[in-house]
């Protein structure tokens, strides 16, 4: 019920002030004033022990003299009391609590232990929830609510605005009063020791006054919940958010290139990018950007047609685009020809399209018109300068009155004063935002459409590609855990190379040499010409002391260089312990590319995947994409496709194409890598050389969590996303003696689930969906294949046909509310496999997985006339009441033996 238990502070019809005052001018003080002289409609009770009365208000000594029990309580006195006014709350029963007191961990180790005894007591009471410690407090427009030590109130809107500065949301508020911007909650979370970002957007998801949700991020502490409530709701939401502190110094210590190269900012890069978030750079732009896509037209891509009555504007719009990564259309023939019959003869004959300084509404109206309907613009931005021959408000208007003719998204920039006012009120009401300035129009703009790709990358339904390993896995897992990573904290290459090469993933093999003798013997067994690397479980980058030498062609170039290696590295790391060299078969690497691939585990994120370009400037260039596993084939694709060297990759300027397909496998190989081993702290294959046939390791480094070793973790907890649940596959036989498969869905099957909603029946949809359900678009089928395995999971059943191509046949699908205590539940059969038992053997197994995640209540609702599943619920001791309209309720409790 934790999600649910927001309600208390969100929502209180009664509140408590802790510590308030009779200083005006104190936080308890000011908070008093706004509840009371704002228009909160619930009753507000001040306690003081030692005040009779605030501002002329009873004051009660502590909360167990209430009248009656709160539901929100304030506390706002010093940092040592909290702890036993926290206890005295919850022995209460008061389930909010917002907790303004500074003096907590951000203030140093004394007041770290302070905020662990506030958690201690807040664990007594499992149904209470705290925002803060160190905040201003919440506002809700809607209830004229201002709970908080911030003035004045914003106007009602719907925006959910979450900031963990306390500072920045007075600045906020201040500015959103001056440009009349609305709020349907507005929340600092300070130092956020309960409730989090995550639960936030879990609960805000749910609100239907709130449209967007924007975040100022300085940290994020539970990154499984944040990831799950943002996947949840960015498609339904716009999630913007902002998150300061990009740049510390947090790579210094790294053990591999992966490690320095994957610093903090670029994960929180990757976390927004795979929720679906759109991220802004610049704060003061945030709002823009929340106006824009608050507007829901969401553009497809970044191909921009600009229509202005002056040349100027229309350039800084273009050269702003261009800088941003924007795309200034091309206009098609048809479009031109348009254009050339309907302006005057000295218009631009391009984009952006200058219908010049005496253009009227009508010309405006119509030239927006006819660039709209070309099917390669995306969006327009019309732009307005006050000339003397110019109406802006008629000709807003007139914009306004085309914009119901489209579903493209359309940008006014009415650039000047006074005279623009009313013009853009008419945008206001219209539902097209507009700007003061080209530059934040496009801004606003690229934001919008690089959320817009966002999006659309992130449900890409994938190919499949087949991925079989030569080893089982949890057998391969406990030889290395046993034997291989007790050795050392970082393996030695050949260590290293044997457990990447066991992933399918082609290395070149090292062997060991401690004497000059040893090393020209190894040499000539493997074949001229080979590489020589320095020996030392004490040095990572080899490069850095010598310890690389490639071309070694015959037995005096390995003498030479074995001397002269084991010389140098000495002279430059004489602490590290020399082993000699390792040799390995030299790999003709002329038409290859040199990448690095690797993983870091993230102290916050848990394991992330980078690829990037690699060899001895890769972390000089940077040129890199990080991502988190699981990796599916799209995935993959982007992250590559991503890099600036990409181009290289498929053929540069007549070059032969690199084998990316066999690229994309090994980065999925790699996922799996990183899935099944929380013990790698980090791992680098750098250089993997990329050649047209072929892709192959030449260096491997593992670095081990040792304390990992010691303490096994949990399984999977090292990822931020809950892999593909392989343990949930299994077999089951149908009442007539067909095998079928019932497993997860998976985000490749979107083809095989078009087909199998395809072949069911009006009645057998409407049993499922209760409408008439249109599905045959890949808008609507993702959100049915694309799931996290952690809320949701779908079982579906497959039947293998007897030409060996296999079928979908039925889906069982179970949706936990946000505090994972209760699941929905829903079956699709289609008709040729009805009455043969599928439904009950697909709902028993469902079942089965949601009391094995500890789920207190299943609950499902059909029709009176669907009596096959009437059968089925009742046969497996569901509880059915029959609605006063046709609908059935089923419900079955789990933590009873019902």
């Amino acid at each position: 019920m934790a999600i649910k238990k927001l309600d208390s502070i969100f929502r209180p019809k009664r509140i408590a002030l802790i510590g308030v005052s009779n200083n005006p001018d104190s936080v308890g003080g000011i908070t008093l004033r706004n509840l009371v002289g704002g228009g909160f409609n619930g009753v507000v009770y001040p306690v003081n022990p030692k005040r009779e009365a605030v501002f002329g208000i009873p004051c009660y000594p502590d909360v167990k003299s209430l009248p009656k029990t709160p539901d929100l309580a304030v506390i706002m006195t010093a940092a040592k009391w909290v702890p036993q006014l926290v206890r005295d709350c919850g022995e209460v029963g008061i389930h909010g609590l917002i907790i303004m007191s500074a003096g907590f961990k951000e203030s140093g180790d004394e007041g770290k232990k302070l905020e662990a005894q506030v958690k201690a007591e807040k664990a007594r009471f499992p149904d209470m929830r705290i925002i803060g410690p160190n905040c201003l407090g919440i506002l809700v427009p809607g209830l004229n609510m201002n709970v908080s030590f911030a003035a004045g109130m914003p106007k009602k809107g719907h925006v959910a605005f979450i900031s963990q500065s306390g500072a920045l949301c007075t600045s906020v508020l201040d500015w959103a009063y001056e440009s009349k911007i609305g709020f349907s909650h507005f929340v600092s979370i300070g130092n956020s020791m309960d409730v989090s970002f995550g639960d936030l957007i879990d609960y805000f998801g749910q609100d239907p006054n709130t449209k967007s949700i924007v975040l100022y991020v300085e940290s994020i502490a539970d990154a499984r919940t944040f990831m799950s409530a943002a996947r949840a709701f960015s498609r339904e939401k716009p999630i913007i958010v902002y998150k300061s502190g990009r740049f510390p110094e947090s790579a210094a210590a790294a053990a591999s290139h992966t490690g320095a190269m994957a610093s903090e900012d670029s994960i929180y890069d990757a976390v927004f990018r795979r929720a679906g978030l759109a991220r802004v750079f610049d704060f003061g732009n945030i709002f823009d950007f929340t106006d824009l896509v608050g507007r829901r037209r969401i553009p497809k891509g970044n191909r921009l047609a600009i229509v202005t009555n002056a040349g100027g504007p229309g350039v800084m719009a273009t050269d702003s685009l261009i800088s941003l990564g924007g795309k200034l259309v091309q206009l098609s023939d048809e479009t031109m020809q348009k254009l050339n019959d309907y302006l005057p003869p000295f218009w631009s004959h391009g984009n952006p399209i200058d219908v010049l300084g005496d253009a009227t509404p009508e010309r405006f109206a119509r030239s927006t018109e006819i660039v709209l309907e070309d099917e390669n613009v995306d969006a327009v931005l019309v732009l307005l300068t006050p000339q003397a021959m110019t109406d802006p408000t008629a000709t807003a208007q007139a914009i306004a009155d085309m914009s119901v003719k489209t579903t493209k998204s359309i940008i006014a920039g009415w650039l000047g004063g006074a005279g623009m006012r009313e013009g853009i009120q008419i945008f206001n009401k219209a539902g097209i935002s507009s700007y003061a300035a080209p530059e934040q129009a496009i801004r606003a703009f690229m934001t919008l459409s690089d959320y817009s790709m966002n999006l659309k990358n992130l449900y890409e339904t994938p190919r499949e590609v087949p991925v079989s390993f030569e080893y089982d896995r949890h057998e391969l897992r406990k030889k290395y855990l046993k034997e291989v990573f007790p050795k050392a904290k970082i393996l030695n290459e050949d260590d290293s190379k044997m457990l990447v090469n066991d992933y399918g993933i082609d290395t070149t093999h090292p062997t060991p040499a401690a004497t000059e003798d040893e090393a020209v013997a190894r040499a000539e067994e493997k074949g001229y010409p080979v590489v020589l690397k320095i020996y030392s479980p004490d040095i990572t980058h080899k490069s850095d002391v010598g310890g690389v030498a490639l071309n070694i062609k015959n037995e005096d170039m390995v003498r030479a260089t074995f001397r002269n290696m084991t010389k140098t590295a000495a002279e430059k790391m004489p602490n590290a312990r020399i082993d000699g060299v390792t040799i390995q078969k030299m790999v003709d690497s002329k038409d290859g590319i040199e990448l690095i691939v690797g993983t870091k585990k993230d102290p916050i994120f848990g394991t992330v995947m980078l690829v990037g370009m690699g060899g001895t400037t890769a972390e000089l260039f940077k040129d890199k994409r990080l991502e988190f596993p699981p990796l599916n084939e799209q995935l993959a694709r982007q992250m590559l496709e991503s890099l600036k060297i990409y181009p290289l990759l498929t053929g540069w300027r007549g070059d032969t194409p690199k084998n990316i397909d066999k690229l994309i496998e090994v980065l999925i190989r790699m996922s799996y890598l990183a899935a099944d081993y929380p013990e790698i702290e980090e791992l680098d294959i750098n250089p993997l050389i990329v050649t047209p046939n072929d892709v192959i390791a030449l260096d491997a480094r593992i670095v081990v969590d040792e304390d990992l070793l010691k303490s096994p973790a949990k399984e999977y907890s090292h990822l931020i996303l809950r892999p593909y649940p392989e343990s949930l596959i299994s077999k089951a036989v149908l009442k007539d003696g067909t095998p079928v498969c019932l497993r997860p869905i998976r985000p490749e099957d979107e083809p095989m689930w078009l087909e199998l909603l395809g072949s069911c029946s009006k009645d057998a949809i409407y049993h499922r969906f209760r409408y008439d359900f249109y599905f045959d678009s890949h808008e609507v089928a993702s959100q049915f294949c694309f799931i996290d395995y952690d809320r949701e999971i779908a079982i579906v059943a497959e039947h293998e046909k007897e030409d060996g191509t296999k079928e979908l046949i039925g889906v069982g699908r179970l949706i936990a509310d946000p505090d994972v205590e209760v699941m929905e539940y829903a079956i699709l059969i289609t008709d040729k496999w009805q009455k043969k038992e599928l439904g009950y053997t697909l709902t028993n197994y469902c079942l089965g997985i949601a009391k094995s995640r500890g789920i207190k209540k299943l609950a499902a609702e059909t029709t009176r006339d669907n009596k096959p599943m009437i059968s089925v619920f009742r046969k497996l001791n569901f509880k059915i009441r029959f609605n006063e309209d046709t609908t059935v309720s089923v419900t079955k409790l789990l933590d009873s033996d019902e």
